[in-house]
């Protein structure tokens, strides 16, 4: 393998272009294994790193994707050896190193998980980051030991992390699932995943802002942030919490301190990036046990070349379920 095709992001000056080039195998890197990618994904930050300005990625030139896929080729590390499938997510794949949208590519071993034996490499790119981060949010929420049939919120349910959630929830057995979206399209789809009824934000949301609402909602996992979480907190019941894991709505909330120190609720942040390993790998673990669920989600495969249409439906948010990329198919 003297050379392979990469999706590779410049910027030179106030120039910037992406596109699919082919680029020449480099020497293995001390502590690193080379993989060839099988399958990578695309997610919300992987199109913020494919746009100018997108405020992901400083050092130009770089091949984006969070999260890969697929088998060693290249190994000096026993614990690693050629052949053993592996899946890479977070960490700086993507950002600070090359990552996924690429048919070869070398990795740090400290950031690689062994496939689980119940997964492929597609369907574990099928889950990525959003299944990674929704399932991180799901066992959060699971520690809180609610009812089965306590009332739980998703925002941004027609999306990766937020689809997920909502099959993860009902595989759990949760019964009372409000999936929280815009787009009316997908209410049948939503349903079969599980969710028990499907909203607006306009219909979730009172018409005028209170400090302390009715308390309707026991726990919350929310991909948007922005006015919408606002709105929800202070409908959280007395111990609820609020699982925060997006913010496709914007960085900013209002609030006060009366929902935390009148009802005594917790907000949780959930990072997907720099869990630790055992964290990680138990994580993955739990998506393989619930690996069922892979074949409700919504998604598409796509080529490198067909990445430039998925990033422009992301950030236009018109894109749906889940994207990704087969390295397998030419260009």
């Amino acid at each position: 393998m003297d050379n392979f095709l990469a999706f590779e992001v410049t910027q030179v000056e106030n120039v910037f272009a992406r596109g699919v080039i082919r680029k020449e195998n480099e020497s293995l890197k001390e502590q690193q294994v080379n993989i060839k990618v099988d399958y990578s994904d695309v997610n919300y930050k992987d199109a913020l790193a494919s746009s100018k300005k997108g405020g992901v990625i400083r050092d130009y030139p770089r091949v984006p994707g969070i999260d890969l896929a697929g088998e060693i080729v290249e190994s000096q590390d026993e614990n690693w050896p050629v052949g053993k499938k592996v899946l890479v997510t977070g960490y700086g794949l993507g950002v600070s190193a090359d990552g996924g949208f690429s048919q070869y590519q070398q990795v740090p071993v400290e950031w690689l998980v062994a496939l689980p034996e119940a997964l492929t490499t597609k369907e574990a790119m099928t889950l990525g980051t959003a299944g990674f981060t929704a399932a991180l949010a799901v066992q959060a929420l699971e520690k809180e030991q609610l009812p089965k049939e306590s009332s739980l919120v998703v925002t941004g349910a027609s999306g990766g992390v937020g689809s997920i959630a909502v099959a993860l929830l009902h595989r759990l057995g949760y019964t009372n699932i409000l999936a929280v979206s815009r787009k009316k399209e997908q209410v049948d789809w939503l349903l079969e995943l599980g969710a028990t009824q499907i909203v607006t934000p306009e219909e979730i949301l009172p018409e005028t802002p209170k400090v302390l609402a009715k308390q309707t909602i026991s726990a919350v996992i929310d991909t948007v942030g922005g006015n919408l979480l606002s709105g929800l907190l202070p409908q959280l019941q007395y111990g609820g919490a609020a699982f925060l894991c997006g913010n496709a709505g914007g960085i900013k909330m209002e609030t006060t301190v009366l929902p935390f120190i009148l009802r005594g609720i917790k907000v949780v942040g959930i990072d997907s990036v720099n869990v630790q390993m055992p964290l990680r790998k138990t994580t993955w673990d739990f998506l393989a046990e619930h690996q069922a669920m892979i074949q409700t989600l919504n998604y598409q495969e796509i080529r490198l070349n067909d990445l430039d249409s998925t990033i422009e439906a992301l950030l236009a948010g018109e894109h749906q379920g889940r994207t990704i990329v087969d390295m397998e198919v030419n260009v």
